[in-house]
């Protein structure tokens, strides 16, 4: 990563060992600059990033062009939302127009997939039709355009749930393992994320709440009750969307509705707490370390 005025605020260049591609990252602040940038005057595709003080509310726009800042010109007018650019080109003369719609699309739908960002493209766009070759060079571009834009601080193209349960299981961490908190009526299902933890969308969520709830719990399930995520199902509310909270006991009181230990709350399908799981990885990596 190349920081083009010595800072990490400032426009970046990076690139990665032994391959073809290459991104430039932009404050908004700094878009001006970016015409003095040849590397941006080339076909490639580019996000337009909205990024809140938050976890929530951040919004992405995705798209391409044959010239990318001339497009971005248009958008720097008529799109006010962002607050920073990412172009993606390339070194050489390889990428094509249809490359790059091809490019635009897939990554349209991995983002609409991963469902962190709010992405703000009216409609997937049409994948252009490309060679076999073709079409797995452009994975491969893909795959290293992932790897740059979560060391630039994004991830709006990484899914939050640790899908493949079978490869976690194995790993010297709790990530992915699937962890239920049973109380009274109440049943909830999550999981740790290398982001946080992951309350899982079909949970069930305390109706009541009492005074010894946390406050930054107390305002995110307000949250999910303004925007519609929680909604009343008998005598409780039923979680209508995987959630991400940054703790296992904030995720254990939103579905309390009271002050809760997350680590002794949450359990797996054997009964161990989430305490004694980490516990136990913590004990097997402090051995392995004498």
């Amino acid at each position: 990563m190349y920081l083009a005025d010595g800072t990490p605020s400032g426009i970046r260049h990076v690139e990665i060992a032994n391959w073809s591609g290459q991104a430039i990252a932009c404050p908004r602040s700094r878009f001006a600059e970016l015409s003095k940038w040849d590397e941006a005057k080339r076909p490639g595709v580019y996000f337009l990033v909205e990024k809140q003080n938050t976890d929530s509310d951040n919004r992405v726009y995705i798209g391409e062009s044959e010239n990318v800042i001339k497009r971005l010109s248009d958008h720097d007018r008529n799109k006010d939302f962002w607050n920073e650019v990412i172009i993606f080109t390339s070194k050489d003369e390889n990428l094509t127009k249809s490359h790059v719609k091809y490019l635009e699309s897939r990554l349209v739908s991995i983002g609409i997939e991963a469902d962190r960002y709010q992405i703000e493209n009216l409609n997937t766009p049409t994948e252009s039709n490309l060679p076999r070759a073709d079409k797995d060079a452009m994975e491969e571009f893909i795959h290293n355009l992932k790897i740059i834009i979560g060391t630039l601080g994004h991830k709006f193209l990484e899914p939050i749930k640790a899908v493949l349960i079978e490869q976690v299981m194995n790993s010297k961490s709790p990530v992915g393992i699937p962890l239920c908190f049973a109380l009274k009526e109440l049943k909830a299902f999550g999981q740790m994320t290398d982001d946080g933890f992951l309350l899982l969308a079909g949970s069930d969520v305390s109706l009541a709440v009492s005074s010894s709830m946390p406050g930054n719990s107390k305002s995110i399930r307000e949250s999910l009750v303004s925007e519609g995520l929680l909604k009343i199902e008998g005598e409780k509310y039923r979680l209508m969307k995987d959630t991400l909270v940054s703790s296992s006991s904030y995720a254990a009181a939103i579905v309390a509705g009271t002050s809760r230990s997350g680590p002794q709350s949450w359990q797996d399908t054997s009964g161990r707490t989430l305490k004694v799981i980490e516990d136990k990885i913590l004990n097997e990596a402090t051995k392995v370390g004498v």
